[in-house]
């Protein structure tokens, strides 16, 4: 255990390109590598012994499944669903305010399906962070844990995937159609491994959709034969050197999870969104999210754990309101007809639908007539898996700018949705050099979303 006793090494950023890029704030970004130790851990025998075990134990569990829908970019609370009527135009904006089903509670009045829902969800108006930047505050809100821009952490639809495995013929982890992307993916697996990466399923709205690796290839021709058996030969010879490796290994487990996928009715099924009436899918509205709304619940339905919905391009700097006039919209259709199908369909109770994005907006209206990046402040939505309707958690200032009250973190996040699963917040995972790490390093269960 002395090792473990170590204290943290320097860290030690390493500039691989002088080239410089540009962050959408005006940052410079280098490449770098950083290396390092991930932190101290500074515990004994006894501590180790007792967090296992307290990990081990169970965690209440309410949910079947999760829908995390992703407003990559940054969603503009101020605009939607905590609005300040009161406030100066340029922290109003354009939009009106319209009342919800909730008394004394008002929207944004381009998210009116919602308004008139919101006795099946609870809407908390006091997420809250510190990190302006785009990727790192992504992959902590994605992950619970706080690091660099790269992903240090695995995203918890990974850690879920990690814990729970292949329970069905169909893949644990989905994202639709990706995963978060602005200069790089991100809500990755990290440290985890390859294997433990999301199912990427692609535009349900596109025409013919197709999921890879579940549609049965096309007949190979001689000369493709000839090309893949020496291909083989050349990898074979390599097999010493590359045994163990963890890319390697992924390979093989998700060829043989697509070849058991392509002869799986169950997956088929799942994935198959024609099968869905066209009442149905206008409902949803034809749209990449609306589709991805409707997917996401036929996934969950056919046995998929965690479904990531990407739904990105919230980064409104400049013109946000005619931006805003063509997104909000399609996103008040497509969450909207998803709670009330899963209602429909039975599968509310059992499913965790979450909505965020990885920060909310200025409260003032830039001189491009946009919102910029704001941490201090955002609104987030929960509903299903025990999850209490018709109620407000938390609470911005006069401006939408500071939370006030209750705020919430992205680790009270995590902490949440891996407890709805039954997976215990701080329980030790392993880096790839044996190292225990907890899943989460801090966060709370978010106790008052159940009443």
């Amino acid at each position: 255990m002395t090792r473990l006793r170590k204290r943290e090494a320097k860290m030690l950023d390493i500039n691989l390109n002088q080239a410089r890029q540009k962050f959408c704030n005006g940052w410079s970004r280098r490449d770098f590598l950083r290396i390092g130790a991930i932190g101290p851990l500074g515990f004994s025998l006894g501590n180790l012994l007792q967090a296992e075990a307290s990990g081990a134990a169970a965690a209440t569990k309410r949910a079947k499944s999760i829908i995390l829908v992703y407003l990559g970019g940054g969603l503009s609370h101020h605009d939607t669903f905590d609005p300040k009527p009161n406030a100066s135009a340029e922290i109003r904006g354009k939009y009106s305010t319209i009342q919800t089903k909730l008394p004394g509670i008002s929207y944004g009045e381009l998210v009116p399906k919602l308004a008139q829902q919101n006795d099946l969800y609870t809407l908390i108006r006091s997420g809250a962070h510190s990190s302006d930047h785009h990727e790192t505050a992504t992959n902590w809100v994605m992950s619970g844990r706080f690091g660099s821009a790269f992903g240090d952490y695995p995203a918890i639809g990974a850690v879920v995937a990690h814990e729970t495995g292949f329970r069905t013929q169909v893949p644990p982890y989905v994202s639709v159609p990706n995963n978060p992307s602005f200069t790089w993916e991100l809500g990755r697996s990290a440290f985890l491994g390859g294997r433990y990466e999301s199912f990427k399923a692609g535009d349900p709205n596109s025409g013919g959709y197709k999921v890879r690796d579940l549609s049965r290839a096309q007949p190979l021709t001689d000369k493709s034969l000839s090309r893949r058996q020496n291909l083989l030969q050349a990898v074979d010879s390599l097999g010493q050197q590359v045994r163990g490796n963890d890319q390697v290994a992924t390979y093989d487990e998700f060829q043989k999870r697509a070849a058991e996928m392509i002869l799986s009715p169950q997956a088929q099924a799942a994935f198959d969104i024609e099968k869905e009436t066209a009442e149905l899918r206008d409902k949803y509205g034809r749209t990449t999210f609306g589709q991805s709304c409707l997917l996401a619940r036929r996934l969950v339905e056919g046995g998929v754990t965690f479904v990531t919905i990407n739904y990105g391009g919230w980064d409104h700097h400049g013109k946000i309101f005619p931006a805003l006039d063509k997104k909000l919209p399609e996103f008040d259709q497509g969450l909207s007809s998803l709670l009330a199908d899963l209602k429909e369909h039975g599968l509310l109770d059992e499913t965790l639908v979450v909505a965020m994005g990885e920060f909310g907006r200025t409260p003032k209206i830039n001189k491009e007539e946009g919102r910029d990046h704001w941490a201090l402040a955002a609104s987030l939505i929960f509903a299903g898996a025990g999850v209490k309707g018709g109620q407000v958690i938390g609470a911005t200032d006069e401006i939408g700018a500071h939370t006030t009250k209750q705020p919430v973190k992205p680790a009270d996040v995590a902490y949440t949705m891996l407890s709805a699963l039954g997976i215990h917040p701080r329980k030790h995972i392993h880096t790839p050099d044996g190292r225990p790490l907890e899943i989460l390093d801090e966060g709370k269960l978010i106790e008052d979303l159940y009443g």
